[in-house]
């Protein structure tokens, strides 16, 4: 039988973010573990003192972030890798900090991809030319996929099983900001795309840190332009 949890109840303001940090404020203060099963959505509403759409919306983004596993009829439980992804959790707790985000991102990719221009194999690289020539084929715009896919190429490249646990979260923010751009720019991605893919046949890791550099300010000056935090 599951002992009692105390949680502090929240305020009305910012709901559902701060249910977000209250759940995962269980697994800092160690109350719960990676794998253990959280309270019932009842016993957190009565905890928490809040809706069932405002509990359920926090539940929701900790999914999506890999943070938790809802499984039906079976409970919601935090994930058992969560202690190797923590920046999964960081990342919850910063969700609606899009400056934070993406500065973030830059940070994981920067360092990525310097990485990944010692380690790329051929068979990579070729891969990553083909994401460049799907962007350029693409007639709607709807590019998205094809973008994360480059990216999601160079990451693995990287090729440190210490930082795997990181690329799932990467990919988290690329859709976080990807989901901010409001007017696609196909000519201009593959410019920046094509510029590191060049870097990174070159195996030139301060080539590939420039060009990559270039493109995350390209998009973090455009999804900021109109952003209100």
């Amino acid at each position: 039988m599951m002992k009692p949890i105390e949680v502090g109840t929240v305020s009305r303001k910012t709901l559902s973010k701060q249910v977000v940090e209250h759940i995962v404020d269980l697994l800092n203060t160690r109350k719960l573990k990676p794998g253990d099963k959280l309270p019932s959505e009842m016993d957190l509403i009565g905890m928490l003192s809040v809706s069932r759409p405002v509990l359920r919306e926090a539940l929701s983004s900790l999914e999506t972030l890999g943070v938790i596993t809802r499984k039906t009829r079976g409970g919601t439980f935090f994930n058992d890798k969560i202690s190797s992804q923590p920046f999964s959790v960081m990342l919850a707790l910063a969700v609606d900090n899009l400056p934070a985000v993406i500065e973030a991102r830059m940070t994981l990719e920067l360092g990525l991809v310097t990485m990944a221009a010692e380690k790329i194999t051929d068979e990579q690289l070729e891969r990553l030319r083909k994401t460049i020539d799907d962007i350029s084929e693409n007639a709607d715009n709807n590019y998205g996929k094809y973008d994360k896919e480059f990216h999601r190429i160079i990451a693995e490249s990287a090729n440190n099983p210490v930082v795997e646990g990181m690329i799932h979260s990467l990919l988290l923010v690329h859709e976080r900001t990807d989901s901010q751009i409001k007017i696609r720019e196909p000519e201009l991605t593959i410019q920046y795309h094509t510029a590191i893919y060049k870097a990174l046949v070159k195996h030139d890791p301060i080539d590939a840190f420039q060009q990559m550099y270039k493109h995350l300010c390209y998009v973090r000056d455009k999804v900021l332009g109109d952003y209100q935090p």
